[in-house]
């Protein structure tokens, strides 16, 4: 049989039994390293539905046995669990809309070569990442900005994530082709036009990718609620759910501390709630990602430049 044309320029060869061997063990070590970032996650998942007394003795590691769901009743019969849901909505759809009105326009005008003071105002926001006041500065700064127990020390303060910030301004200045830009101003658009109109259009993966950080972010947030907030009203569900798990595991030392047959029950038990608040916890986010992830892989200036 004769080359064909692209394997006699040599863009194509056929396969050595060196490329099969080097192929196949690439493909088992893949499948190991995704066997090993999975299987915890789905442990958990099985184990939060199981018989907890199966789960000690091991018998629980490829699917669920003895199906039972103490674990998320005792999860979600507690009130503080809804209260926390719904503030930790409120603070990351809120936050992550400001973080994005912010963050994409401000990375737009430093990515522009005519904004003369880009590179003076670039080096203050990179200063803030190696720098800071430390935490009691922060605290008194809040105090006296009427932040403390206020729900916007959740939003306001974590407005801009420079890191974000520096990843858009890349993007607007590497990804965007110049000879957009110039056709753009040739039919006389404004720079605000240009960007809603062009570049905003243009840019739905990297908007994408940054939201899903920030609300990957305000949805992790611990701290916060931790050391600036004391009303339970106002505590995210992170913090609810250490709540939760502190006491049963606070339940679980207590009966062993008194003594009684009843120790390992009890253990099984929280360790049951440890796995549904895991499970509670992470996923609204893991529900999430599938219908971002399609802008990971697309390919932003597709049909927008031709030649």
């Amino acid at each position: 049989m004769s080359a064909t044309p692209l394997q006699s320029k040599g863009l194509f060869r056929k396969k050595t039994p060196g490329d099969v061997v080097f192929m196949l063990a690439l493909g088992a070590i893949c499948v190991a390293v995704l066997f090993a970032v999975v299987y915890p996650v789905y442990f958990v998942v099985i184990a939060s539905v199981s018989n907890p007394s199966l789960i000690s003795t091991g018998e629980v590691w490829l699917y669920p046995k003895g199906l039972n769901l103490f674990g998320y009743r005792e999860i979600f019969n507690d009130e503080r669990i809804w209260t926390g849901y719904r503030n930790t909505l409120l603070y990351s759809v809120v936050g992550t809309a400001l973080n994005l009105v912010v963050t994409i326009p401000a990375a737009y005008a430093l990515s522009r070569p005519e904004f003369r003071p880009r590179r003076i105002l670039m080096l203050f926001f990179v200063f803030t990442m190696f720098f800071n006041g430390g935490l009691i500065p922060t605290y008194l700064l809040y105090r006296d900005l009427g932040l403390l127990d206020n729900w916007l020390v959740f939003v306001l303060p974590s407005a801009v994530n420079v890191y974000n910030l520096i990843i858009a301004r890349a993007f607007f200045e590497h990804s965007l082709p110049k000879e957009l830009f110039e056709a753009a101003m040739i039919d006389g658009v404004s720079y605000l036009q240009y960007f809603a109109r062009v570049a905003l259009p243009l840019s739905k993966a990297i908007v994408s990718v940054i939201g899903l950080y920030y609300l990957v972010q305000h949805w992790n947030d611990f701290f916060t609620g931790m050391v600036f907030v004391r009303d339970n009203a106002l505590q995210p569900l992170q913090i609810v759910l250490r709540d939760i798990l502190l006491s049963n595991q606070a339940f679980a030392g207590g009966v062993g501390a008194s003594g009684g047959s009843g120790t390992s029950y009890d253990q099984q038990y929280a360790d049951q709630i440890k796995y549904g608040v895991i499970v509670v916890s992470s996923l609204p986010v893991l529900v999430l990602y599938p219908f971002l992830q399609r802008y990971f892989e697309k390919g932003v200036l597709i049909g927008s430049v031709k030649g």
